[in-house]
């Protein structure tokens, strides 16, 4: 059974569009120790909410696939990459990452505020003051309401 996982990015950096234009993308440049440990109990096959944050409104787009397990993140050893690491070690890597595909757009955005109102989603941690990890678990019943109320399966 596959777990769920809500994936934030902003759109102006990468997209859902880009995303379905490329197919597959490395989830890298995550520099948090909790987002990194989370991405280290993804598996294959484990579905995501494809998330815009910092833009008017910020919602759910999509739905993406973990296609590639925790591996090191390429960015942590690549001197010209903004997320360069220069403590990480090849050999003791810091910073991990997943690879994820598009699956399909939601049949329409919901953002933000919507998500809020609804108090079966109240202790989602998309949802909770203070949360700001690009990647969060999504409870099976979150899962579930989520996709009903957009009419996806």
């Amino acid at each position: 059974m596959p777990r769920h996982w809500l994936f934030k990015t902003e759109p102006d950096t990468f997209s859902i569009d880009d995303l379905e234009r490329v197919g597959r993308e490395e989830w890298s440049g995550v520099r948090s120790f909790q987002a990194r440990n989370i991405m280290r109990e993804m598996k294959l096959g484990d579905l995501g909410f494809f998330y815009h944050s910092s833009t008017k409104p910020p919602g759910i787009a999509g739905i993406c696939r973990v296609v590639a397990e925790a591996h090191p993140d390429s960015t942590q050893f690549d001197r010209r990459s903004e997320y360069y690491d220069r403590t990480s070690k090849r050999d003791a890597p810091r910073w991990w990452c997943v690879d994820v595909e598009f699956v399909r757009r939601l049949p329409r955005f919901v953002p933000l505020e919507e998500l809020r109102a609804i108090p079966a989603l109240a202790f989602m941690p998309l949802l909770r003051r203070g949360q700001r990890l690009s990647v969060q678990p999504v409870s099976p019943q979150e899962w579930d309401l989520i996709v009903r109320l957009v009419g996806s399966r």
